[in-house]
């Protein structure tokens, strides 16, 4: 399987200690070289930055096609270069996953036959292959901690998907 992630999947696990989630669930994941440089070179802490680096199930892998870059990103509003990236290599590679939370980009990727899950999703499928015993708290945590923004519906949404 080829999973391809967007920055925010991987600094909100890592933000609450929970990365490894990602390799329990799919071996391994790419990141394009914009979202690593999202997350290296922020000029401050990056919460997975020093896991992206140094972890050999997190690859780092440049995107052949970056006009198709850069026509993304002219075409769509509020694409950034890391969405954008990440978007073209699940393309590039045929990725059977593509991990991204914003609203927009997800639309981008839907429009262009990925599949898609977020953080979210990422937790529930981590619930029923039981690495984790619940998702109200990790929910809960990614809230308080790393300002993971969750609006009530969908709050409640994924609770009941949960079974919580």
């Amino acid at each position: 399987m080829i999973i391809v992630s967007d920055t925010s999947p991987i600094t909100n696990l890592a933000a609450i200690n929970q990365l490894d989630l990602l390799q329990k669930l799919y071996t391994g994941i790419v990141i394009p070289t914009a979202v690593y440089n999202e997350m290296v070179r922020a000029g401050k802490i990056v919460p997975g930055a020093v896991e992206v680096q140094t972890l050999s199930w997190i690859q780092k892998q440049s995107v052949v096609d970056s006009q198709r870059v850069i026509l993304i990103q002219e075409t769509q509003e509020n694409i950034d270069l890391g969405e954008a990236e990440a978007i073209v290599l699940a393309l590039e590679l045929k990725a059977d996953l593509l991990l991204m939370d914003e609203r927009r980009g997800r639309i981008v990727a839907t429009s262009y036959g990925l599949q898609i899950t977020g953080l979210l999703g990422v937790l529930l499928q981590a619930k029923r292959k039981m690495l984790i015993p619940a998702v109200k708290i990790l929910m809960n945590q990614l809230i308080e901690q790393a300002d993971f923004r969750v609006s009530d519906q969908l709050y409640t949404t994924i609770l009941q998907a949960a079974g919580e």
